[in-house]
């Protein structure tokens, strides 16, 4: 049996990098998932990948920053699995790399909309879904840079620090129904949204590789393992905490160069 055996979990983004490993791991440990993507062709990869383990899966088509599309994405998780348990989402916006004073109001709007509203739309409909499971557990993925800054990613920051805000609260105002409610800040990780920005951003691999002391992106199998395990009965206890999975790199911010 694995640790999710029989659970329904549903994982935002997985239609590759970390929301794809996050799904497959799911289902290997025996839950039965449903892959919500915006692009049809990714999704569909991850559900094939899926079922030729032996998983069992349904995608779903939607855009996080869209009301109606995330209530349709938990609807369909209930219509044909009965119920929602767990919930990771991961569906997420690039940040843009531009100095604080030209970033366009454009690249703010769709940068929260997806990074903020996305991730509140999402978990306002899974914790109603879980009321009526009668519990469940939701982990959202934000950044290891929750805690300090990164120069050029002024939306980006602003969402995800804003995320571990919505992490809170809901781990409050929910813990005694039965639902808890965590967060995964993770490191920089070889995903293709990274090899994206590296593609356009050569100058920033070295300099990404040297903020964490390992010197080296995470695979997002190792993330994966963190957002998988707190939705799990082995992190019962745990709610309303951000997990760090960044090699080592807000540890050593302050000291790193000192020596």
């Amino acid at each position: 049996m694995g640790r999710l055996d029989q659970k329904v979990m549903l994982v935002t983004g997985s239609g590759r990098g970390l929301g794809r490993s996050c799904a497959e791991m799911s289902a290997r440990e025996g839950a039965k998932v449903v892959v919500v993507d915006i692009n049809v062709e990714n999704g569909e990869e991850t559900i094939r990948l899926i079922k030729n383990a032996g998983g069992d899966a349904i995608f779903v088509r939607a855009d996080v920053s869209n009301s109606s599309d995330i209530q349709a994405m938990v609807r369909a998780a209930e219509e044909k699995y009965g119920g929602l348990d767990c919930a990771i989402n991961n569906a997420m916006r690039a940040p843009e790399f531009r100095p604080f004073a030209e970033v366009s109001e454009e690249d703010w709007d769709r940068s929260i909309a997806v990074n903020l509203k996305g991730v509140f739309l999402c978990m306002k409909y899974e914790l109603q879904a879980m009321l009526r499971r009668g519990g469940g557990a939701i982990v959202s993925i934000g950044s290891g840079n929750e805690h300090g800054a990164a120069p050029g990613c002024t939306a980006y920051i602003a969402a995800k620090r804003g995320l571990l805000g919505l992490t809170a609260v809901a781990a409050l105002e929910y813990g005694s129904k039965n639902i808890r409610v965590n967060a995964v800040g993770p490191g920089v990780m070889k995903t293709p949204a990274m090899r994206d920005t590296v593609e356009e951003h050569p100058k920033h691999i070295e300099f990404l590789k040297s903020l964490s002391p390992m010197e080296r992106f995470a695979d997002p199998a190792e993330v994966a393992a963190a957002a998988v395990w707190l939705c799990t009965n082995e992190a019962s206890f745990v709610t309303g905490h951000t997990l760090v999975a960044d090699g080592g790199a807000s540890a050593g911010k302050v000291f790193k160069n000192v020596v």
